[in-house]
């Protein structure tokens, strides 16, 4: 390794530490006889971390910190919400990306007779909040079907729009509200 690829010190010590807690797990009994009373007991080893994984493109974005709700689809937001021209926000992305549900709930519509929404998903996730996904190409769920968070639901498609993307809404007690700060765990 040159100078320029050296790992960070804290890299360093991580990988001593585990170095060490890996040679300790696999040392056996004190050597020696062990007294009468005594019988062995085989130490148990801790096996290696196995190397990080790399999500598949079909995997929903992680939760962040206590948020109660994923997001819907990976891809940059193109439009915030704005309480008046957008009820939700809009995230880019390519035709037949997945959109995941943000949370555990049942299906309530599966249509695409709402105007300015293209194809949509609404799903119930109780009495407080439903979701609404937009402008999908591919609609994997049906009415009444109870979804998982997490669960593909749909994929990006451009139906009533002039772009792909997904239109994601939040509405607590009927209402549009910023879906962002539930997205990001400051609100619940």
């Amino acid at each position: 390794m040159d100078k320029t690829t050296r790992p960070s010190s804290s890299l360093q010590a991580a990988f001593i530490a585990l170095a060490a807690s890996t040679l300790a797990a696999c040392t056996s009994v004190p050597l020696g006889p062990l007294p009468p009373a005594q019988t062995a007991r085989p130490v148990p080893v801790v096996p290696a971390s196995p190397p990080p994984m790399v999500a598949p493109p079909n995997t929903p974005p992680p939760v962040v910190g206590s948020a109660r709700f994923i997001r819907p689809a990976n891809g940059t937001i193109i439009q915030r919400y704005d309480g008046n021209q957008n009820k939700g926000i809009d995230i880019a992305g390519n035709p037949g990306d997945p959109i995941f549900a943000v949370a555990d709930g049942r299906v309530v519509y599966v249509g695409g007779e709402l105007r300015g929404y293209g194809n949509m998903v609404i799903v119930k996730h109780d009495d407080t909040f439903l979701t609404a996904y937009a402008h999908n190409n591919t609609m994997l769920v049906k009415e009444n079907d109870v979804v998982r968070q997490g669960q593909q639901i749909a994929t990006m498609g451009d139906s009533g729009a002039t772009r792909v993307m997904l239109h994601f809404e939040i509405r607590e007690m009927g209402k549009p509200v910023d879906p962002e700060p539930y997205l990001n765990g400051t609100k619940r």
